[in-house]
């Protein structure tokens, strides 16, 4: 039998250079001086995290503009209705939540899909004849942008791509890029009162699409689908045998002239992943209380999509306990009015922002219906002076302080988006420094004209 001996000379322990022999029956093979390996730092940032891209920071972030420090600073910018503490939540919301806390019982590990009776209580609130729901039918998460991750994730593999509203939520871009998959803006039309350009959506259909992306009441147009609407979206969907994504984390959230239609409750056969949460409707963005309802009455999905699901949601093992353990108490037992009261305050602002920002020359703004939001146009020819809509709201900021936030962040240059969750003579103080801003830059056809020619 062949004997090996490792001899490795140098003085004492410490040799800086080792000369090995292997010896096989007596005979010596040298492999030579090997110098020793090294280390050095070599850390790189993955692929995915290069790949993920926010637009609304990236334009925001970039705006290097100071404010009027003559004027107060007025954020019409940001979705989080709890900023100025005129929204806040309700009591029973807030009771719900303490005695949870207090019982002790839900300090620990849930299930990654959520506790069995937090499925339940969901599943309940949200069932009705036309798409029944069971508790096996609800994954809770982490908030309505992780419900939105999990199902982007679930139906879309790199590679493939995704329909998505233009204008539209940003977060659906950031996400599907991050993940290698297309994103395929299909357009929303402003005279129309956002209603969705359905030709052009059919168009953009090919054997790569694994979903589309339908938000309703949407951000950021403040716009409600109504029945014979969603009806078509649904028969595109049906013909081009495409699931469907429903973000519908304003649910609800519509003024008292017009119906929100949860868009499974018109399905016959297209299956749904429909995302919601607690965020907007309660008043609780920061608690992180999301869910994906998953509608699928001709088993198209089956169970691959239900168990992808649930090994996704393993991956950061579930939302909150504590919001879990209240959240039987929050869907049943927040009484009507506090729903009411909220969207009658969200209705008189917009009503209040439509009707000022109408009076103003170069503004169009569109009327809303519901969630938090509404779009106004700017007549670019008007105002010869701005490129676009982010000098626009450049210029807004540093003579006015008003921040709106340019509608370039939603891929609809031209446009700002409004937000309408503020105190109501913060809305008007905000509308008439709009007024006097565009007054002051507003051109008329002669005069854009003559500027043009100056240039």
């Amino acid at each position: 039998m062949d004997s090996y001996l490792i001899q490795v000379n140098g003085p004492g322990d410490h040799a800086p250079l080792l000369d090995v022999h292997l010896k096989t029956n007596g005979n010596s093979m040298s492999l030579g001086k090997v110098k020793g390996r090294k280390p050095r730092w070599a850390v790189r940032a993955s692929e995915m995290s290069k790949k993920t891209f926010n637009p609304v920071r990236a334009i925001v972030d970039s705006m290097k503009v100071e404010p009027n420090p003559k004027k107060a600073m007025i954020s019409l910018s940001l979705g989080d209705p709890t900023v100025f503490g005129n929204l806040p939540t309700n009591d029973e919301v807030t009771r719900a939540v303490k005695e949870v806390l207090d019982s002790g019982r839900y300090n620990g590990y849930a299930p990654s899909v959520g506790y069995q009776s937090c499925r339940e209580a969901v599943a309940a609130y949200y069932n009705c004849p036309e798409a029944p729901l069971e508790a096996q039918d609800i994954i809770l998460t982490s908030g309505c942008s992780q419900a939105i991750e999990l199902a982007l994730a679930v139906l879309a593999n790199p590679g493939q791509n995704i329909l998505v509203p233009r204008p539209g939520f940003s977060l659906y871009k950031t996400l599907a890029l991050s993940m290698g998959i297309e994103v395929k803006l299909y357009n929303l039309l402003p005279e129309k009162s956002w209603e969705i350009d359905l030709k052009h959506l059919e168009s953009l259909v090919d054997e790569k699409t694994a979903c589309l992306i339908v938000n309703n009441p949407s951000n950021p147009c403040g716009s409600v689908f109504s029945k014979s609407h969603l009806q078509k979206i649904l028969a595109v969907a049906s013909r081009q045998c495409i699931p469907i994504l429903a973000d519908e984390i304003y649910g609800d959230m519509v003024f008292a002239d017009c119906k929100y239609e949860p868009i499974a409750t018109l399905s016959t056969n297209v299956p749904i992943l429909s995302c919601g949460g607690l965020a907007k409707r309660w008043l609780v963005p920061g608690w992180r209380m999301g869910w994906i309802l998953i509608h699928d009455r001709r088993d198209i999905f089956g169970n691959e999509i239900r168990d992808g699901l649930l090994r996704l949601s393993q991956r950061i093992l579930g939302p909150c306990t504590i919001v879990q353990g209240a959240l039987e108490r929050i869907l049943h037992q927040t009484p009507p009015e506090f729903y009411h009261n909220t969207l009658s305050i969200l209705k008189s602002n917009a009503d209040l922002c439509y009707a000022a920002l109408s009076a103003i020359p170069g503004l169009q703004p569109v009327r809303p219906a519901g969630a938090m939001y509404l779009m106004v146009e700017i007549e670019m020819e008007h105002f010869p002076e701005f490129e676009n809509d982010v000098e626009f709201t450049e210029r807004l900021i540093s003579e006015q302080s008003v921040f709106c936030l340019p509608a370039t962040c939603f891929e609809y240059p031209n446009f700002f988006r409004v937000v309408i969750t503020v105190p109501e003579e913060m809305i008007l103080e905000a509308c008439s420094r709009i007024q006097e801003f565009c007054e002051m830059h507003y051109q008329g056809a002669e005069g854009a004209q003559d500027l043009e020619c100056d240039k």
